[in-house]
């Protein structure tokens, strides 16, 4: 609907200030995108691509511009051979590419991260962040991948079969909910006698034979760590649990019970 593909069934979408309807090409002019699977033309090199998608957009891009956003994307060295030659990832890098050519304000990727490689979801959430706090870019993403969105994301919303079921600062929707906290230690059964005596937290510590697992909030880290150094437990490491996925889960599963 944002990129006027559909139309909605009533409301209205403004972006920049402008109503879509009224003002579609200036509104289109200034986004770029990327939709689920980006295709090409395969017997074009990369670069060949950029350049032909750039002046449909009406934009002659430079060498230089097509170099920066090729680098920009992780395909320097491979921007001369022709796409179909690619990989599923390094089609997805190039279709981010094609939506930079042209400098948009407002930026939306569908999936960015889709068929890439532990290194190349780094390197995307590296380019999303670059692009968001060094570039002014407004970035309007969606994903699955949950732990994804809390690294990069200021808001979010929660779509649950079409419905919205919250929205806010990320920062403030996770501070709302009790931390998952994983400590790794030695003793681990000593450990749980000695906290379930001291702090009544019997109800919250989880059942794991290979760790510490408790429930709480995030503040009270440092109060059970410093106990449990006092009483002379060697902890290894200290883990909180990626709980946006939880969050998700709990609105979700709100709105199946309604």
């Amino acid at each position: 609907m944002i990129l006027s593909l559909i139309r909605p069934d009533n409301g209205q979408i403004k972006i920049f200030g402008k109503n879509l309807l009224d003002d579609r090409i200036s509104i289109l002019n200034r986004i770029g995108c990327i939709i689920e699977k980006p295709d090409f033309y395969k017997y074009l090199t990369a670069r060949k691509n950029l350049k032909l998608l750039a002046h449909y957009n009406g934009v002659d891009a430079s060498d230089k511009k097509i170099d920066e956003v090729i680098e920009l994307v992780g395909l320097q060295g491979r921007s001369d051979e022709s796409v179909k030659g690619y990989s599923h990832g390094m089609k997805q890098r190039l279709g981010i590419a094609q939506a930079l050519i042209h400098d948009p304000d407002l930026i939306i990727l569908d999936e960015p991260t889709t068929g890439l490689d532990p290194q190349g979801i780094i390197d995307i959430r590296n380019l999303i962040l670059y692009l968001s706090k060094e570039k002014g870019k407004t970035v309007f993403l969606s994903s699955h991948i949950l732990y994804e969105i809390e690294l990069v994301a200021n808001r979010m919303a929660i779509l649950n079969k079409g419905k919205l079921v919250v929205q806010g600062e990320v920062k403030s929707l996770l501070n709302s909910e009790d931390s998952i906290v994983e400590i790794h230690l030695d003793r681990l059964q000593d450990a749980k006698s000695k906290l379930k005596e001291k702090f009544n937290v019997d109800s919250l510590i989880l059942d794991s034979t290979t760790s510490l697992q408790c429930k709480m909030d995030a503040n009270n880290i440092p109060l059970i760590v410093s106990f449990l150094v006092e009483n002379g437990f060697q902890i290894y490491q200290v883990n909180t649990r990626r709980h946006l996925e939880d969050l998700f889960l709990k609105l979700t599963a709100k709105e199946q019970t309604k």
